[in-house]
């Protein structure tokens, strides 16, 4: 069985916490989760990124997408959307389009934003659209997990979100964590019963 790639920017770390927990649910079903990041990107007038991230999730290659049995990107919000570096690893992935490497794979979708009405329903439907465009069959979480109902911070149909402070710095909910959990373990089940 493949992996399920789990794609992410974060700046903060709030975005990298959630993906944690994604990859805990991806696993709990037994998968493996390949955690992969993308680099921040500059105006041309700045040095360029090192080829190898100093800590966290390697940088994603294309063979990541092709290779894995399903694909979960993460963003934080900036401004109702996703980070331009997301943006921009999505814009590259025409061959990948063209070819059909992510049809019919399942597909979800996480963000994390400093404030409650910060734009995470918005960023996680414009996470979605270039995973349409590729013919990715999308996943959310259904209200049958009691936690969507609980929470009072992050957490939507859409997708797993946290709701991180305006200092960044505020935990993962309880409630938080198992939403990220179970989508984690939704988009890894439906990926086993797709490659049966």
């Amino acid at each position: 069985m493949r992996d399920v790639l789990i794609l992410y920017y974060s700046r903060s770390g709030s975005v990298a916490q959630l993906a944690r927990q994604i990859a805990r649910g991806v696993e709990e079903a037994g998968l493996q989760a390949r955690l992969r990041t993308v680099p921040a990107v500059a105006p041309v007038t700045q040095i360029a990124a090192s080829a190898v991230p100093e800590d966290g999730a390697p940088y994603v290659e294309r063979r990541d997408l092709a290779e894995c049995a399903a694909l979960i990107l993460g963003s934080p919000t900036r401004f109702g959307n996703m980070a331009a570096p997301l943006k921009h690893f999505l814009d590259g992935t025409g061959a990948e389009w063209a070819s059909g490497t992510l049809v019919g794979k399942p597909a979800a979708v996480f963000t994390s934003t400093s404030t409650m009405h910060g734009g995470q329903e918005a960023t996680l439907l414009s996470m979605m659209i270039p995973l349409l465009h590729h013919g990715a069959v999308i996943v959310g979480i259904p209200y049958t997990e009691p936690a969507l109902s609980a929470t009072r911070s992050g957490g939507t149909p859409y997708g797993a979100s946290h709701v991180a402070g305006s200092d960044d710095k505020a935990p993962l909910s309880e409630e938080e964590k198992q939403l990220a959990r179970a989508l984690g373990k939704r988009v890894a089940e439906i990926a086993r019963k797709i490659e049966a």
